[in-house]
């Protein structure tokens, strides 16, 4: 590969990675605040929220990621790497706050925090942390398939209600277009891996696919699954009550729950798990459309949605940044005084 192809190979994975979801959530935020009028929402906040359930929120949250230090802890100890929990637990502090600034980075520097920590090769600590975030995948996926069977009924009525945005989710979901590009890259990605196995990108693919699997079947080959699966559901109970927490805060949305019941919630947590998919600092911007768009299912109105969004999201990205804060200092310290 030549100098030339190298830099701009090395230019795309940067624009790719960096200046992609810098766009995303700044032109979704745009979008959200050009119609706002700033000055009313904050006034909600100021006089509807409680904020004690915030507070509680976000103590909440901070055993969310504890857990989430520990559950990895066994799947480390599977391929014979045993770092002490509290640097596990400032490794996914610190992933939260890298990844506010740079999209899906945090995950590679927790990666190399713990390698170069525990003198341990780097793919076998990023195969672990790639099954982390696989088996968070398998669980949205599979707590989205319970809420909408327990939601269809309220969201069916949504949609009948809102004949424009029932139309377009049917235009999509039933599109020649969008079936057909799906299976026309499945045919093209198994007839480039079969018949141009020697080409290096073919085989970076079927490497990177075989690490993927290798990664998540050791979660099913390592001492401790039992303790691995109550950890996976108190990661994503903390999670589901935090928002719950939320709720309380405002009477507004406390009056939905009380309506709905919780199911609400759940819609929301739901849809708000689902965007944090789209690349974007910290999900600033798709985490907001979601819960907007999920609180406007019932009945919700735009502002008041709006204010309870971006207080939410703000407060836990006032938080992600204080415990980054904490956790640079703590390594920063460790590493004087082991030189030292």
């Amino acid at each position: 590969m030549t100098q030339a192809e190298k830099k701009k190979r090395s230019w795309l994975g940067t624009l790719l990675k960096f200046i992609i979801p810098v766009i995303i959530s700044c032109g979704l935020c745009w979008l959200l605040f050009k119609d706002f009028d700033l000055r009313r929402m904050w006034t909600v906040i100021r006089t509807e929220c409680d904020f004690r359930w915030i507070a509680a929120a976000l103590a909440l949250s901070v055993f969310s990621y504890i857990f989430r230090a520990m559950r990895w802890r066994i799947q480390l100890r599977a391929i014979g790497v045993d770092p002490p929990l509290f640097a596990l637990i400032l490794s996914i502090f610190g992933t939260y706050a890298v990844n506010l600034v740079f999209p899906r980075l945090g995950e590679v520097w927790r990666s190399g925090y713990i390698a170069q920590r525990q003198h341990a090769p780097f793919t076998s600590v990023f195969g672990s942390m790639v099954a982390d975030r696989l088996a968070d995948t398998v669980t949205v996926a599979l707590i989205t398939m319970f809420t909408f069977l327990v939601a269809s009924r309220q969201l069916i009525s949504y949609l009948s209600q809102n004949k424009e945005a029932y139309e377009s989710i049917s235009r999509l979901m039933f599109s020649p277009w969008l079936w057909g590009a799906a299976v026309l890259f499945v045919a093209g990605l198994w007839w480039f891996l079969r018949h141009k196995w020697k080409n290096p990108a073919a085989r970076r693919i079927q490497t990177a696919f075989f690490e993927l699997w290798q990664g998540f079947a050791a979660i099913f080959r390592m001492p401790g699954k039992g303790r691995w699966l109550l950890l996976t559901v108190a990661i994503w109970g903390c999670f589901f009550v935090q928002l719950v927490l939320g709720f309380f805060a405002f009477g507004f949305t406390a009056d939905i729950i009380a309506e709905y019941g919780i199911t609400a919630a759940l819609v929301t947590f739901v849809l708000s798990s689902i965007s944090m998919a789209v690349p974007s600092n910290g999900g600033i911007g798709p985490w907001q459309w979601a819960v907007m768009f999920a609180l406007g299912i019932y009945g919700l109105d735009a502002e008041r949605a709006g204010a309870f969004a971006n207080l939410i999201l703000g407060c836990n990205t006032l938080m992600l940044i204080a415990l980054g804060l904490f956790t640079f200092t703590c390594i920063a310290l460790s590493r004087r005084s082991h030189k030292a």
